[in-house]
């Protein structure tokens, strides 16, 4: 079984508060891209994990996480799973969360396991709060830490995307130490609803990271210089996206340019 894990943009992001567990309560809209890893599962005498592309760190993987997960709870084989690296990893993309779910997605079909929608978002928040977005994989208004998911009328088919990752990896762990939570007074589910060219949406982790890394919001800004309507980071960062009425030719020097 080959799949196709996609990566997701933020539209807005808003940090409201900190929480005694220590997360942070927040709303942001998900948003779903056609910037894919390729994950392939096969049943195997023995459970293996490989990797190609992109160069993944440390010894754990959220796949591996994934399939033990359901084989707590099912009698499922063992399975040789595959993932080509290709969404950058500490981008504010999501790409671990999705190739979780997608390892997710995929056991439950190979194995018929007959889980529904809500039963995978249930395994999906335990890897990550923003794994269960990408069981649905559609426009998402997400509130809590993220789990949280509202669907929202939201279609970005018009305009061309072009996301922009610089040779910066930002911690999401740092971004959050550094963020200062602040309750919005108008909800992204308002704001959206004004045509993209009048959006107000704010990613509140911007300010702070944007102080340590000002090449990030240089980055932000060349995008507006080039004619996006509206640009912003995605999640903690680093990489940065703007939305193009007409197709944009754009070139960096340190920096990768994927266009969806």
């Amino acid at each position: 079984m080959i799949l196709f894990p996609n990566a997701k943009i933020n539209l807005g992001l808003h940090i409201k508060s900190k929480r005694a567990d220590g997360y942070h309560d927040l709303e942001t809209i998900f948003y779903s891209v056609n910037y894919c890893d390729i994950l392939e599962i096969l049943p195997s005498d023995q459970l293996a994990f490989t990797s190609s592309g992109i160069d993944i760190p440390g010894k754990s993987n959220l796949c591996l996480d994934a399939y033990n997960l359901l084989k707590n709870d099912f009698n499922i084989p063992a399975v040789q799973i595959h993932l080509h690296k290709i969404i950058p990893i500490g981008a504010g993309l999501g790409g671990g969360s999705s190739d979780a779910a997608f390892t997710l997605i995929g056991l439950n079909k190979l194995f018929g396991l007959q889980l529904n929608t809500e039963q995978l978002k249930t395994y999906a928040v335990q890897i990550g709060a923003d794994c269960p977005f990408f069981i649905e994989n559609k426009p998402m208004l997400a509130t809590g830490i993220g789990e949280i998911l509202e669907s929202i009328e939201l279609d970005l088919s018009a305009y061309h995307i072009a996301i922009v990752k610089p040779n910066i990896h930002v911690s999401t762990k740092e971004a959050y130490s550094l963020v200062t939570p602040n309750e919005s007074l108008i909800s992204l589910r308002d704001l959206i609803k004004s045509p993209v060219k009048e959006w107000q949406l704010q990613n509140d982790f911007e300010q702070s990271v944007f102080a340590k890394y000002p090449a990030i919001e240089d980055l932000k800004n060349s995008l507006y210089e080039q004619g996006a309507v509206y640009a912003a980071m995605s999640g903690s960062g680093s990489s940065v996206f703007g939305l193009f009425e007409s197709r944009p030719k754009l070139n960096y020097v340190d920096s990768s340019v994927f266009l969806v």
